[in-house]
């Protein structure tokens, strides 16, 4: 008695398909893993662009509520005096931001140097 082991009904897959399920889903595995640091690092930038222009209206906030006030706009000694509780919640990197120089402003991987233009009474001052 001899039994047949390679029979026609026998189901499953060959070891190149198997292959070749594997090499294909190790080309999508790669790519896609490309493709998300680069949207985790655009991400990054953008945050970092968004905090600038949060920066920008936090500062022409502080500047009108201090034009509106009894006392009026004084000078940007003063606005940055109130600036300085406003700027606590950014992440300045190595140091604090000045009121001449600006800082260095980062989010995770990204930072960007910014410059900072100083108050007058006619306009607010700008992080740039």
């Amino acid at each position: 008695m001899h039994k047949d082991y390679f029979s026609l009904n026998q189901k499953g897959f060959t070891l190149i398909e198997l292959v070749s399920v594997m090499i294909i889903m190790g080309v999508v595995a790669s790519v896609s893993i490309q493709k998300f640091d680069i949207v985790s690092n655009t991400a990054n930038e953008r945050a970092l662009i968004t905090a600038i222009k949060e920066l920008n209206v936090r500062e022409s906030l502080v500047w009108s509520n201090m034009k509106i006030s009894e006392d009026g706009y004084t000078n940007d000694e003063d606005l940055w005096t109130l600036m300085q509780t406003d700027l606590a919640g950014y992440n300045w990197g190595t140091g604090e931001p000045t009121r001449v120089g600006g800082g260095t402003l980062s989010f995770n991987t990204a930072s960007k140097s910014l410059s900072r233009q100083q108050s007058t009474p006619a306009a607010a001052g700008k992080w740039q």
